[in-house]
């Protein structure tokens, strides 16, 4: 196959690549090519085992945005509560017949000034590279709890 999708970031330098095989699709199962990734896959909202797509989004997405608010709690020369988290709701949906995600990111920065907190999430959404991707493709919501 050929890849001939323009892209608006060309990268300087790979810092990691992450590689899966999956089969079945959502009724399959994917695993990374160094095996610390085997799981079954299973369409939302289905009865057994197996996790979907959107879940590994959400789980994905919210272990990167937690690192980007330490990077901006660095940058603004604070700490991140340690009981610091982030809940990731993806939603899977349809407009017009077509399917669509939206995603929601609750933020939870205990004992946290909630001016510093706005700071530290709208920097966070900067520099997270799930946000850079998501951003301006679907809808999102960014609360402080």
């Amino acid at each position: 196959m050929n890849n001939n999708m323009q892209t608006t970031i060309v990268l300087e330098k790979v810092l990691y690549t992450a590689r899966t095989r999956t089969t079945g699709g959502r009724e399959g199962s994917s695993r990374s090519d160094d095996g610390r990734l085997d799981i079954a896959l299973s369409t939302p909202g289905a009865q057994g085992a197996g996790t979907n797509p959107e879940q590994l989004f959400a789980a994905g997405w919210s272990a990167c945005f937690i690192g980007a608010l330490g990077l901006a709690a660095r940058k603004l020369q604070t700490v991140l509560p340690k009981d610091t988290y982030v809940d990731a709701a993806v939603d899977l949906g349809t407009t017009d017949g077509a399917y669509f995600l939206q995603a929601r990111l609750d933020i939870s920065l205990p004992g946290t000034d909630p001016e510093l907190a706005q700071q530290l999430a709208a920097l966070a959404h900067q520099t997270c590279p799930y946000s850079k991707a998501v951003s301006g493709n679907i809808n999102i919501s960014i609360n402080i709890l």
